[in-house]
């Protein structure tokens, strides 16, 4: 399984970050009026917008021959968050189709979307 690809400074991402946790409850309300609520996976499953800015031409193929190699969203990979250091293993692309701006010397940006798969 591949990781997700580090820049030279050893990061995962730069700041600012974005992580967000999500939990699913579905309701079925009955006609009585009354409610019952179960879970829909397990635990909380997190996302990751992972905004890179004034890469070098070196980290940016890095994360384009990353992308192709996931197929955009298609592949698995494992991933540490930024945040707290834990690694986890079954994470997907979100974004079908990222960009991959090289403006200049060490002036290449890009954006990607990290989700928890469960």
């Amino acid at each position: 399984m591949q990781e997700f690809p580090l820049l030279k400074s050893g990061a995962v991402a730069q700041y600012p970050a974005q992580r967000a946790i999500r939990f699913s409850t579905q309701v079925m309300r009955f006609v009585d009026g009354s409610e019952q609520r179960y879970r829909e996976f397990s635990g909380p499953l997190r996302r990751w917008v992972i905004q890179l800015t004034a890469l070098d031409e070196e980290e940016l193929e890095a994360m384009e021959a990353f992308f192709l190699a996931e197929q955009g969203g298609y592949g698995t990979f494992s991933f540490v968050d930024p945040f707290d250091d834990v690694a986890y293993a079954d994470c997907s692309l979100e974004n079908p189709d990222a960009f991959f701006d090289y403006t200049g010397f060490h002036d290449a940006r890009t954006r990607l979307v990290v989700r928890q798969n469960r």
